[in-house]
């Protein structure tokens, strides 16, 4: 009624039910799951909150006796919606319901929610779904998915609907089969050649990030009392905005995962900045660790360290953006949670990751977020179950495959697409090039004069996409053909087809 411009029925849909409680459906006062009463449908709009809001918003006893109750039933990682579904389906599976109907956010489709999705419909259908809906109400906007699914002796286990058409078969990433035609990619499996590369970047867990100008007047300072210099505890520091709008000349404080306070303390310009910025903050965590190890970042990511160790570069994308977008950064850099990392610094990784190929396989393996509905990357969903052409996997070093034609040819295509973006990014009429203070870290861009900051504000790859003039598409159209041509493909072959000789690969 709403969007067809009348207003919403002031009438009760349903009459008075026993059958609804007033009270925690996934949790009982003495920490044990509830009963939900029988009924032959189950219908409802559960709580959105995210998995990694879940201790913030509910408390951290809550949660961990949440995690005990439904351990192995639904994962950590997933939005407290999950839980519904997954009591919903078990309800079905268990006799006492015939039919469920929920609201879900739209990350529903993908990642640690999806496996959710899995387990509460397994062994039954899901008859009925909205993949991905606007939804307006009292000031919130978010993208949400309604599913229905029922129990598989079901009248409505045949004729289903995704979106409103008809279809064979709906999957758990809310696509569907028509005709014969429709990949399942959720039985796209994590590939043992693609695991240890990619990783999430470093979560700071407080205020450890400081202005470039201070950062540098640290790095000029004399060794401290410990003989050694403050650059051993300074880095330079770019989350996903940096890549997506320009780098904002930030840098972070980082004492690693193993300095203990008074070692830290050692370095006393940085310690000194971590303490009156981050100490307090810390102190209201509900986790005991990050409380009593305040000058150690929340989640460091020693994993990502240790394969960045001997790079000189690395593969960077933003987590979440409008446009997947790859850029290299210097090893110098930490990356922060919003990025993902992948250690890989030859330029045929790169390529094959920007190339269409790779584009429309994490865009089907991926989630959405927010009221944009912008595309999420995930090592594990979107990378690990990636296949690589033959000979060019992450697990073989770049130097076995430097004779390749193949390699040769995307590497050659990927340094012509940077080598054009980078001189668009920061033209040399515009932008000069500094050296830091010290050795060991990049130099950085700096506007020539006032006319050239005002102008290059505009100059963002975000920027650049939505526009995405001639040459960068002539750019990106000769790095595919070089990608398609590793794979063996013809050079138009068309994204649908692409990603059935990419499942077919995955599945081999």
């Amino acid at each position: 009624m709403r969007r067809n411009g009348f207003p919403g029925s002031r009438e009760p849909i349903l009459d008075p039910l026993e059958t609804i409680e007033c009270r925690d459906a996934i949790l009982t006062p003495d920490s044990k799951e509830p009963d939900w009463p029988d009924s032959d449908v189950i219908i409802g709009n559960p709580p959105f909150l995210g998995g990694k809001l879940l201790i913030s918003n509910l408390g951290e006893e809550y949660i961990s006796t949440l995690f005990r109750v439904y351990e192995s039933r639904v994962p950590r990682e997933a939005d407290l919606v999950c839980y519904w579904f997954v009591k919903a389906g078990e309800r079905l599976s268990g006799n006492t319901a015939k039919r469920v109907g929920l609201v879900a956010t739209n990350s529903i489709r993908g990642g640690a929610n999806r496996r959710a999705l899995e387990r509460a419909t397994h062994g039954g259908p899901i008859f009925e779904a909205w993949s991905d809906e606007p939804w307006v109400i009292d000031g919130a906007a978010v993208r949400v998915s309604m599913v229905c699914f029922s129990a598989a002796d079901s009248e409505l286990a045949t004729g289903r609907r995704l979106d409103g058409k008809t279809v064979d078969e709906i999957y758990t990433d809310l696509t569907a089969r028509r005709g014969g035609a429709g990949l399942d990619l959720t039985k796209a499996k994590r590939l043992a050649r693609n695991a240890g590369v990619a990783f999430m970047g470093d979560t700071k867990g407080g205020p450890f990030d400081v202005p470039g100008d201070l950062a540098r007047e640290w790095l000029r300072e004399p060794t401290n009392p410990n003989g050694r210099p403050n650059s051993n505890v300074l880095k330079p520091w770019m989350n996903g905005m940096a890549i997506t709008r320009r780098p904002a000349d930030k840098w972070i404080v980082d004492f690693g995962w193993t300095m203990e306070e008074g070692e830290a303390a050692l370095y006393e310009s940085p310690f000194q900045y971590a303490k009156k910025h981050v100490h307090a903050m810390r102190q209201g965590n509900r986790i005991e660790e990050h409380r009593l190890r305040w000058w150690r970042h929340l989640r460091p990511r020693q994993e990502l360290r240790d394969a960045l160790g001997g790079l000189s570069r690395y593969v960077a994308t933003p987590r979440v953006a409008k446009h997947r977008l790859f850029v290299w950064l210097d090893a110098s850099i930490l990356p922060d949670s919003a990025l993902i990392a992948i250690a890989r610094e030859d330029d045929t990784t790169f390529g094959i990751l920007h190339s269409r190929f790779h584009e429309v396989w994490s865009l089907r393996m991926g989630t959405w977020l927010g009221k944009g509905n912008d595309p999420r990357y995930t090592p594990t969903t979107t990378f690990e179950t990636f296949p690589f052409p033959d000979g060019l996997s992450p697990d073989i070093p770049a130097s076995d495959y430097r004779t390749d034609p193949r390699a040769q040819a995307i590497a050659s295509a990927a340094r012509r697409l940077v080598e054009l973006r980078d001189r668009w990014l920061n033209p040399p009429e515009w932008v000069e090039w500094i050296e830091e203070p010290v050795r060991g870290y990049p130099p950085r861009p700096v506007p020539r004069d006032k006319k050239a900051a005002t102008a290059l504000k505009k100059r963002t790859l975000t920027n650049l996409y939505n526009a995405r003039p001639q040459w960068l598409a002539d750019a990106h159209a000769q790095l595919d053909a070089a990608v398609a041509v590793a794979y063996g493909w013809p050079g138009d072959i068309t994204d649908d087809a692409a990603l059935r000789e990419l499942f077919a690969r995955n599945r081999s």
